[in-house]
C-alpha cells in the first residue's frame, strides 16, 4: 500500500468499511441465511479465480473473471445482500493481480464486488426476484423473472462504475464524470449476459436437480471466456509486434523518435471522423505507426545526416516505403495497413513515390496516413528546427490540398482538430528531448480494460496521442512539402 496515493488508501479504506457494514447483518441471530448455498457458491467462485491464476501469466486472465460474475449475480438472486457481499470476499481475494500495489488492488477488489453484489441483491429483492425462481415443486415464472435479473444487472453495473470512477479520480485526479461515461457503456452488455447466466444458474439451484445441475450453466460460460481470452492474447501478441517495431525504428531514427506514435493517433482521428468501423480504425492506428518501418532498410549514415541530401542520398530514402511492405508482407493482421506503409508517399497529382500513383487509385489508408504523417512532421519540434504552430500547419495542408493530399483526409482532419485540439504533449516529445515522466501511480484495477486518453482542454486533445503516431513531412515555411529537401528524409 506504500505506492498508493493518499487519496486513493482513504478511497479503499472507505470502501473496505462500507463492504464490512454490508455484511454485518448476515451475523445477526435472528437473520435466516442459508450458509449451506453461500458457501457452496463462494467456493465455486474461488475455484473460478484460482483457475485464472494458476494459467501462466500474460495467460488468458479474463477467463477468471467472465466465469466469476455469473457465480456472483447467482450469489446475489439467491442469498440477501449481506450474505451475497461475503461470497465475493474470497474469489477476489484470491484472484491473480498483475500490477503493483498487489495488496492495495486485491483489497479494493474484493470491498468493491462486496458492495456491488449488495446493490444487485438488494435491487432483485426490492423487484421481488427470490418469488420467481421457483422452487420447492413451483415452476419458475417466466418471463416475470426477466425484470428483476435486468435490474440486478443495472445496479450491478453502476455501483462497480461508480465505484471504480471515484478510486480512479483519487489514484490519477481524473474526472469522475469522464469515467462512469467510458467506462459504463461498455459494461452494460456483459453485464446483463452473465446476469442471465446468473439466473438461469439460481433457477438450476432451486429446481430438483440441485446446486450441480447449475454447472450445465457454467461450464459453458467458462468456456466462451476461454475463448474471449484467447483472443485478447491474440491482440496482445499484436500490439507487442507493433511496439516491438516501432521502437526497433524510434532507436535507429533518433530525429523522429515517438513520430510514428503520433502518425497513427492522428490517422485514427481522421478516420473516425470518415465514420470509418472500430476494424479499419484500428487498422489505420496500425498503418499510421508503422508507416516508416521501411527505415529499418535505410543505412544510418542518411537517417542522422546533418545536411541536406544528396540526389543519391534521397533515392535510397525513398526506397523506404517498399522496404517497410516487404518487412510487414507475412504479417497477416495488418490487411489494409500494409498498403499505406507501401503508398504514403504518393501525391494525389501522380508525382510522388514510389509507383507515381494518383487520385483514387491510391488506397484509401495511404491517403489518410499521407495527412497525418505531414501533419505531426510540421507540428514536432526538431533539433534543427521548431515546430509549426498547428493553424499554420493545417493552413499548409488546405493549401497542397488536391495536388498533393485528398482534400477529404485534409477536411477530417481539421475537422477532428476542432473537436479534440491537439494538446501540446503530443507535438513536443522528439528524439532530443526527453518525454513526460509517466505518473508513479498506475490506476488500481477496474473491471473493464481502460484506456488513458488524458486531458483535454480548449487547447488539448487525447494525451494518449502520445502513443500513437511515426514521422511525417518536415515542412519548411513556404516550400511545397516534398520539396528536395532534408524533409525527404520522412
Amino acid at each position: 500500500m506504500s505506492g498508493t496515493p493518499a487519496a486513493a488508501r482513504a478511497c479503499i479504506l472507505a470502501a473496505v468499511l462500507c463492504a464490512i457494514w454490508c455484511t454485518l447483518p448476515a451475523f445477526a441471530p435472528d437473520t435466516p441465511v442459508p450458509w449451506g448455498t453461500a458457501v457452496l457458491l463462494a467456493a465455486l467462485g474461488l475455484g473460478c479465480e484460482a483457475a485464472g491464476r494458476l494459467s501462466p501469466s500474460g495467460g488468458p486472465g479474463p477467463v477468471a473473471a467472465g466465469a466469476f460474475l455469473p457465480v456472483l449475480l447467482a450469489a446475489s438472486f439467491l442469498l440477501p445482500p449481506a450474505a451475497a457481499a461475503l461470497v465475493a470476499v474470497g474469489g477476489s481475494l484470491a484472484g491473480r493481480v498483475e500490477q503493483p500495489p498487489y495488496a492495495a488492488r486485491r483489497i479494493w477488489r474484493a470491498a468493491q464486488l462486496a458492495l456491488t453484489c449488495a446493490a444487485a441483491s438488494w435491487a432483485y429483492a426490492a423487484l421481488g426476484g427470490p418469488a420467481t425462481l421457483g422452487g420447492g415443486g413451483a415452476a419458475p415464472d417466466f418471463p416475470r423473472a426477466l425484470l428483476p435479473a435486468c435490474a440486478a444487472a443495472l445496479a450491478f453495473s453502476l455501483v462497480l462504475t461508480a465505484l471504480d470512477a471515484v478510486v480512479l479520480a483519487a489514484a490519477e485526479r481524473r474526472p469522475v464524470l469522464r469515467s462512469v461515461y467510458e467506462l459504463l457503456p461498455p459494461a452494460l452488455g456483459p453485464h446483463l449476459v452473465h446476469a442471465l447466466a446468473g439466473l438461469m444458474t439460481a433457477v438450476l439451484w432451486r429446481s430438483p436437480y440441485g446446486p450441480l445441475s447449475a454447472l450445465l450453466v457454467l461450464l459453458p460460460m467458462y468456456l466462451s471466456c476461454w475463448v474471449f481470452a484467447q483472443y485478447h492474447r491474440e491482440q496482445a501478441a499484436h500490439r507487442a509486434t507493433i511496439r516491438a517495431l516501432v521502437h526497433a525504428v524510434d532507436i535507429k531514427d533518433t530525429y523522429t523518435r515517438g513520430h510514428s506514435e503520433r502518425v497513427g493517433r492522428a490517422s485514427v482521428l481522421i478516420a473516425r471522423e470518415l465514420g470509418m468501423d472500430d476494424r479499419r480504425v484500428e487498422g489505420l492506428r496500425f498503418a499510421g505507426i508503422l508507416h516508416d518501418i521501411g527505415k529499418l532498410g535505410v543505412p544510418t549514415r542518411v537517417l542522422r545526416k546533418d545536411g541536406p541530401l544528396t540526389p543519391e542520398e534521397r533515392r535510397i530514402m525513398e526506397l523506404h516505403p517498399e522496404c517497410g511492405h516487404e518487412i510487414v508482407r507475412g504479417i497477416g493482421f495488418l490487411d489494409e495497413a500494409r498498403d499505406a506503409i507501401l503508398h504514403h508517399h504518393e501525391r494525389l497529382d501522380g508525382s510522388g513515390y514510389p509507383y507515381g500513383l494518383s487520385g483514387s487509385r491510391i488506397p484509401e489508408f495511404a491517403r489518410v496516413v499521407a495527412v497525418a504523417d505531414a501533419f505531426d512532421a510540421m507540428t514536432s519540434t526538431r533539433s534543427y528546427r521548431r515546430a509549426r504552430p498547428v493553424p499554420a500547419a493545417l493552413a499548409e495542408l488546405k493549401r497542397c490540398a488536391g495536388s498533393q493530399f485528398d482534400p477529404r483526409m485534409v477536411g477530417a482532419l481539421d475537422r477532428a482538430l476542432r473537436r479534440h485540439g491537439w494538446s501540446e504533449a503530443d507535438t513536443a516529445v522528439t528524439a532530443d528531448e526527453p518525454r513526460e515522466p509517466q505518473g508513479p501511480h498506475a490506476p488500481l484495477e477496474s473491471h473493464s480494460p481502460l484506456e488513458s486518453h488524458g486531458p483535454r482542454g480548449p487547447r488539448g486533445a487525447a494525451a494518449g496521442a502520445r502513443r500513437d503516431a511515426p514521422p511525417v513531412p518536415r515542412a519548411r515555411s513556404a516550400a511545397p512539402l516534398s520539396g528536395p529537401s532534408r524533409d525527404r528524409r520522412r
